[in-house]
């Protein structure tokens, strides 16, 4: 419940379904993708964040009926991994995507369609470089959200920020804003605070003398942020569980 009584599933607080574009099933599909075969590829967050903004900038850039949008993100992995310093090979990427897409299949044998598959995961690689200018670098709202978190923590009774999940919650609402391309939308330390934000108002966590301090405490941590810009960015992260209900 948030603090206003209303709840995540309350249809007032939910955006309706057909504001939805149509794309956004698709995107919302490939980016759980690049997720889930980050993580079995032994990916850390933030090598998995800039798999993800790659691949929604190329899709800001390009149509997406143009392009294999699970080709662009196994390429938006290899990619992302050479950025972030966290090289992976391509046979891994290949045999990782293979069983995400055909659990019960057997492992791709190295014939000619592997070897096809590689080329063309390459060529991907090239081809997005190109069409983003080489501009494929990002900063991320983690660093942001660590450094709050811990800010927020020292102003916290520790009993109650010990009992209630607030940084988890936090850091998992990060990481799933990614279905969507709110990182090319807003800037890293916004998204930061109203995920945090967001954290606090599910779990009914109030922080300590803000309804008599001279400003609320997100705006201490972000002084160009508005009300009604976290207030976008909430909604549109709960657009995206409302997607993942739709979808599931």
């Amino acid at each position: 419940m948030l603090r206003d009584g209303s709840t995540l599933m309350d249809p007032s607080v939910l955006p309706e379904a057909s504001r939805i574009p149509p794309d956004a099933r698709t995107h919302f599909k490939v980016c759980r993708f690049i997720m889930e075969a980050g993580v079995k590829l032994g990916l850390r967050s933030i090598p998995i964040a800039t798999a993800c903004t790659i691949y929604h900038r190329f899709f800001t850039e390009v149509p997406l009926e143009s392009y294999d949008p699970y080709l662009v993100a196994m390429a938006a992995l290899y990619l992302a991994g050479k950025v972030e310093e966290q090289h992976l090979r391509t046979r891994d990427i290949i045999n990782v995507s293979h069983r995400y897409m055909h659990p019960r299949s057997e492992p791709l044998e190295l014939d000619t369609h592997f070897w096809e598959l590689r080329d063309s995961i390459v060529q991907c690689e090239l081809l997005m470089l190109r069409v983003l200018c080489f501009r494929v670098s990002f900063q991320h709202p983690h660093k942001y959200l660590l450094h709050y978190l811990l800010s927020l923590k020292h102003w916290m009774n520790r009993h109650s920020w010990d009992r209630t999940p607030v940084a988890e919650a936090a850091w998992a609402l990060l990481r799933d804003s990614y279905h969507r391309p709110l990182c090319l939308q807003h800037a890293p330390q916004h998204i930061a605070v109203s995920v945090l934000f967001l954290a606090l108002q599910c779990y009914g966590v109030e922080v300590p003398a803000d309804a008599e301090a001279e400003r609320p405490w997100w705006q201490v941590f972000s002084e160009d942020l508005s009300k009604n810009v976290m207030d976008q960015i909430v909604m549109d992260v709960i657009q995206i569980y409302t997607l993942d209900t739709e979808i599931s």
